[in-house]
């Protein structure tokens, strides 16, 4: 017989347990194996999308020829990598697309550790709808970053603003948020109000513990307990319980002899105060309480330190805020390892000038010498007796007996005991515009507007500010550095300074000197709204252009009298701390650098329409940060007239011809025996100081304002107001049709303040300078305020408001 094959029913048992076995194992290796790869995927995309901000501009061509092994990409993933972040970024999200690297991340995580998917539901929806939020948010706001909101962002505002407008649009995202916050972060009313309240609790009970612990030092408490619902307090001692009762609010005291010091079985009847607690102080010898009030905080706060504390300072650099400095790899260095000290031409120099003393009987008790770049300073110590003006005497045989030009004699050296002899080296060393500008004086300069001159007979580099100059007279004659110097200034100048924080203004009457800085026009120049070039080169510009900083002096001193400062730096720092509100006309003032290059050419063509108004401006615009940089070839006294000198303390003279030329530069001779190539005397009404003028040639220059016109810069130059003269030739016989609607605002306010200007409707109705302009005009031509009368402000004609309304009613009737 064969045997039964049926199976037993033990064994059905083991095989049906079995088979889902089998299966469930399978299925958690599935779930681990795609969590894992979950999580590796989502730490590649965040690598991808990091390297998209990195190198997604180099990659765009890649990303478009996926299929070409030959191309090369700089995302960290390779070319996947930048498919993907250029598919959810740039094409998508914008930075949101972050959030899928958690979203796929915790997904993963789910999947490894086995928690129910079901809760990813919820995280997964949460996410995208903040995604989408974000991507419009980022699209409304970073409108000039596309990647920070990505084409989705981009396209769903577009799409919204059609529609519901910008308003429209910024309502929904907040509507969005607030969604989000209500449901996601559970954040309600009744919640915020249970946290004060928990806060509340706390603190109430911390005080309490405080006080028993204080009061109870003669009954030897051991703990104490808090009920929340009827708020009785029950004390633990060693022996017996006591209550605290709330009704009674201070022990009943009939005279001192009914207060006795019991042991600890005593029951103690007192009220707990409410909060915020009161500070406590118990007698030593009995258990009366003694409550003191405690003092108020004193909260200080104003709108204008709330906006610094949410937005922060004011920054003005923020238009340009990717905006590189020259780097100084642009500068070429001229010298070959520094000053070379040649000793025996020392010595040489050294004896012939004692030689030639001792055969005028004037000995010498000490000599030094200082090497410079171009010229030696020989110190010398007389002995006693010895007249000064003697040896000033032999400056001409001193020169002869060391067959050199340029011999200068300092008797006495200023702040020492020596007197200076100045001799020209025969083998100079260039002075370089880089090491001038590398140098750590120049770098950590803590100046408003640092200029690096050059070097001094000390070999130190000669560091001005011409904020506190405030203005430099430039003179010298042809081919000795003027033009070289002034390029050294602007260079200075584009080295330290942002592009918002000063403007040039530049008058080249050769037509030739200046022309290299055209290239940053729109970083750093100013001019007239109706130029084309911001270079001026044609003299009959110029007087408008002066003019014009005239009428910007005014406007800025109005600007600092509102704001109650004294100078330009006040302003900016209070514009800066947010104390100043733009709606009121305020804006953040530039520094305004004018550099005129060949003076006498437009004293000979303009005379007195040039001269009045740089007189003016030398006199006044120091304070509001306009200063002036005039040069010139010819310094003669019909030049450079007693007005000018009068308000040009700092002097830079270059080598020239005469003595007489020296004292109408430096009131004082010694610019004629410089040796030139630049060779300078620097003086700011006090000492003369000999600098050696750093070089720095055309195509250096070149290559700095390539690098400064290749970057982002503004819309255009920085405008000066417009000036219209009285020979403008505007016309008056205006239709009254053709007024401008705020005309009859514009003659109230005229009349009221009785002062006719423009800069006053630019303050009260908040207009630019241009239509101001022409309600002024408007108003002249209605005969309500005067002719222009230069810089005073226009006269007014109607003297009340009643006469303007029968002005008005008059022409109403015609």
């Amino acid at each position: 017989m064969a045997k039964s094959t049926k199976a037993t029913p033990s064994n059905k048992k083991a095989e049906t347990k079995s088979g889902p076995k089998i299966t469930s194992q399978l299925t958690k290796q599935h779930k681990i194996v795609i969590g894992s790869l979950l999580v590796l995927f989502s730490i590649a995309l965040v690598v991808a999308f990091i390297s998209f901000f990195i190198y997604g501009q180099q990659d765009q061509s890649a990303v478009q020829q996926l299929g070409d092994r030959t191309e090369v990409v700089g995302n960290w993933l390779g070319k996947f990598g930048a498919f993907l972040a250029d598919l959810l970024i740039y094409k998508g999200f914008g930075v949101a697309a972050f959030i899928f690297g958690r979203l796929f991340f915790l997904s993963g995580i789910y999947l490894v550790l086995g928690i129910s998917v079901r809760k990813l539901k919820s995280i997964w929806f949460w996410d995208l709808f903040v995604i989408i939020i974000l991507s419009v948010l980022f699209g409304f706001f970073a409108t000039s970053a596309p990647e920070l909101g990505g084409t989705i962002g981009y396209e769903l505002n577009l799409f919204l603003q059609d529609y519901i407008g910008k308003t429209g649009t910024l309502l929904v995202l907040l509507f969005g948020l607030i969604v989000y916050i209500i449901f996601k972060l559970q954040l309600s009313p009744d919640s915020i109000q249970s946290f004060f309240n928990d806060s509340k609790k706390e603190m109430n009970s911390t005080a309490l513990t405080n006080l028993l612990n204080h009061t109870a030092g003669d009954y030897n408490l051991e703990e104490f307990a808090v009920n929340d619902e009827d708020d009785d307090i029950h004390l633990k001692t060693n022996g017996s319980l006591f209550e605290i009762n709330k009704e009674a609010l201070k022990p009943t005291i009939s005279n001192s002899s009914d207060i006795q010091r019991e042991p600890i079985a005593r029951q103690l009847t007192m009220e707990v105060t409410p909060p915020p607690f009161p500070e406590v102080i118990v007698s030593a010898s009995d258990s009366f309480v003694i409550e003191t009030a405690a003092e108020e905080d004193i909260i200080e706060e104003n709108l204008a330190s709330r906006l610094v504390a949410d937005f922060g300072l004011f920054d003005p650099t923020l238009d340009l805020s990717n905006y590189k400095f020259p780097v100084i790899d642009l500068l070429k260095e001229y010298s070959t390892g520094g000053i070379t000290i040649n000793q025996e031409e020392l010595e040489e120099n050294k004896n012939r000038i004692v030689d030639t003393l001792r055969n005028y009987k004037i000995e010498i008790a000490q000599i030094k010498a200082t090497v410079g770049p171009s010229v030696t300073l020989y110190e010398i110590v007389p002995e006693a007796g010895i007249r000064i003006s003697k040896i000033k005497s032999l400056e001409d045989d001193i020169a002869l007996s060391l067959s050199a030009l340029g011999i200068r004699i300092i008797a006495p050296i200023p702040g020492k005991g020596t007197i200076g002899i100045e001799v020209p080296n025969k083998n100079p060393t260039m002075v370089s515009m880089k090491s001038v500008i590398g140098s750590a004086k120049f770098q950590e300069a803590e100046m408003e507007l640092p200029i690096a001159l050059g070097k001094t007979i000390s070999n130190e580099t000669f560091v001005v500010d011409l904020a506190k100059m405030p203005h430099l007279l430039m003179a010298g004659a042809t081919g000795q550095g003027k033009s070289v110097g002034l390029n050294a200034v602007l260079t200075s100048l584009l080295y330290k300074k942002h592009p918002a924080e000063v403007k040039f203004v530049l008058v080249d009457p050769k037509k030739v000197e200046l022309t290299l800085f055209n290239k940053i026009e729109r970083h750093y120049l100013a001019k007239l709204p109706d130029m084309d070039d911001a270079i001026i080169t044609d003299n009959a510009k110029v007087v408008n252009t002066l003019n014009s900083l005239c009428v910007e002096m005014d406007n800025r001193y109005s600007l600092l009298k509102d704001a109650m400062v004294r100078n330009i730096k006040e302003y900016n720092d209070k514009f800066k701390a947010r104390k100043l509100n733009p709606e009121n006309g305020h804006r953040f003032l530039p520094y305004i650098v004018l550099v005129v290059d060949e003076f006498a050419d437009l004293i000979m063509t303009a005379g007195k329409e040039v001269e009045v108004p740089i007189a003016r401006l030398a006199q006044l615009a120091r304070a509001i940060g306009i200063h002036l940089i005039i040069a010139t070839q010819r310094p003669s006294v019909n030049v450079i007239t007693g007005l000018i000198k009068a308000n040009f303390p700092a002097r830079i003279a270059f080598r020239v011809t005469s003595k007489i030329d020296s004292r109408t530069i430096l009131d004082t001779q010694g610019a004629d025996q410089l040796i030139g190539r630049g060779d300078m005397l620097y003086t700011n009404g006090n000492d003369v100081v000999r600098v050696q003028c750093a070089f720095i040639d055309t195509p250096e220059v070149e290559k700095i304002t390539e690098f400064i016109g290749s970057q982002k810069a503004y819309a255009t130059a920085y405008l000066l107001p417009e000036f219209v003269g009285e020979e403008s030739g505007i016309n008056l016989d205006m239709d009254i049709s053709d007024r401008d609607t705020l005309f009859r605002e514009a003659a109230e306010i005229i009349v009221n303040a009785q002062q006719g200007s423009a800069s006053l409707l630019q303050r009260k109705l908040k207009l630019g300078y241009n239509r101001a302009g022409r309600l002024i005009d408007q108003l002249e031509a209605a005969g309500i305020v005067g002719p222009f009368e230069g810089s005073k402000a226009r006269s007014v004609n109607i003297l009340d408001m009643s006469s303007l309304d029968q002005f008005f009613s008059n022409e109403q009737n015609k």
